[in-house]
């Protein structure tokens, strides 16, 4: 079966992985980490993408982004993967692809997943076993939405600004959500929804999505069309 195109819309959120090679690291240390995200940075700014949620874990990334055109989130990866991969060789002596095939996106319904998204993202350290406050890791946006610190990655979304009038309520109201966690039906529902490039929203936002692309916006029903009476 042909592999089917990956889904962009612009002005939409989308939630994209990147997973190393055969699980294998894609940053080894803090120098590793602190370049990665710098040139993530240059990339989205010079593609007109805004983040607004992120996590660097040691063998893959989960990003939150609406980009402004079609091409914004590819060429986003490309200049990243490009420069960040030459980089990693040459200082650690190795050569070929750090990366498990092509990034993997799908864009969301922002009023129903944005701000569920941003929390998966966000507490992909804990599902990971490591021990630490909710949102305290300090190579994702947690530590930016707790109000720990200014991440010059970050573009808030109007949904995160709606949250609360100040930043202080912001915070506060990012914190309960956190530590609600995730159920693992938003979890299996966000995971495989950017994993196999399926959109994630109702049934009108589908629909209005299936208007606007040649490609099936949903996975077709298995076995024979039912007989109409």
């Amino acid at each position: 079966m042909a592999r089917l195109p990956r889904l962009v819309v612009p002005g939409l959120p989308h939630h994209l992985i990147q997973r190393g090679h055969n699980r294998q690291p894609i940053v080894l240390d803090d120098e590793d980490r602190r370049q990665f995200l710098a040139l993530l940075r240059e990339a989205a700014i010079n593609q007109r993408v805004a983040l607004h949620a992120y996590v660097l874990m040691d063998n893959h990334l989960h990003l939150l982004a609406t980009p402004e055109t079609p091409e914004g989130l590819s060429r986003m990866m490309q200049s990243l993967g490009r420069r960040y991969v030459a980089a990693f060789n040459q200082r650690h002596g190795r050569s070929g692809t750090l990366w498990e095939g092509r990034f993997r996106a799908a864009p969301l319904e922002a009023e129903r997943h944005l701000l569920a998204c941003m929390r998966y993202i966000e507490l992909n350290p804990q599902r990971a076993g490591w021990l630490m406050e909710p949102g305290s890791y300090a190579w994702s946006s947690g530590p930016h939405h707790l109000g720990h610190r200014r991440d010059p990655l970050i573009t808030e979304h109007p949904l995160f600004w709606a949250s609360g009038n100040t930043p202080f309520e912001r915070e506060a109201a990012w914190r309960a959500w956190l530590e609600q966690g995730v159920s693992p039906e938003e979890q299996r529902a966000l995971g495989d929804s950017a994993l196999k490039g399926w959109p994630l929203g109702s049934a009108g936002f589908l629909q209005a999505l299936a208007e606007g692309s040649e490609r099936p916006v949903a996975p077709r029903q298995r076995g024979r069309p039912r007989k109409q009476v």
